[in-house]
């Protein structure tokens, strides 16, 4: 598969990307295309994608907080008719490596809903299996009546949250709050 990364917005490749993110998070689970635009914009977010036979096999959206030397992955989706093949799990390592290199980053964070469903329990065993920490410290915000946890790969060995992972959230929210500046 070939691996590519952009922080510019390109419309051309945001539609077919968008296809493989659609059909992960349809509705109201996935942002609208104007704030994903926006945070391109504001220069918050990078595209990566995958392509496989000339088609997007995968995508996912990164932010990175120099601040707090981190890579939120904001998605990750693998389209369903190449699911089950290991794509995700190499795909997250595509994005560490990229967090370690490219981004001089010591951790990898996600939050995942903690609702207690099949769904988010295999969302959960995904990120688990890929090589991601739980964190006890369940998040509610304001704005949603999901519940979430936070997940962290650390890539400097040291990394390690202090605090059962609300230090996470605090990346996660301010991150949040940048994405939907601005927009409807």
């Amino acid at each position: 598969m070939e691996y590519n990364v952009t922080k510019v917005w390109d419309e051309a490749l945001w539609l077919k990307a968008e296809v493989v993110y659609q059909e992960a998070f349809p509705g109201h689970k996935g942002k609208k295309r104007s704030i994903i635009r926006g945070m391109f914009e504001r220069k918050l977010s990078a595209l990566h994608t995958w392509t496989e036979a000339g088609e997007i096999a995968a995508m996912a959206l990164t932010s990175t907080d120099r601040h707090a030397q981190a890579v939120i992955i904001d998605h990750l989706a693998v389209s369903a008719s190449r699911r089950e093949r290991g794509i995700g799990l190499r795909c997250v390592e595509a994005i560490r490596e990229w967090a370690e290199t490219t981004e001089a980053c010591r951790s990898i964070i996600i939050e995942a809903e903690a609702d207690p469903t099949e769904e988010n329990a295999d969302r959960i065993r995904f990120w688990l299996k890929a090589g991601f920490l739980q964190t006890e410290y369940v998040h509610h915000y304001i704005w949603v009546p999901e519940t979430y946890v936070a997940m962290y790969v650390p890539i400097a060995p040291a990394f390690q949250p202090s605090d059962n992972g609300k230090s996470l959230f605090k990346v996660i929210t301010k991150y949040h709050e940048k994405a939907y500046r601005g927009q409807d």
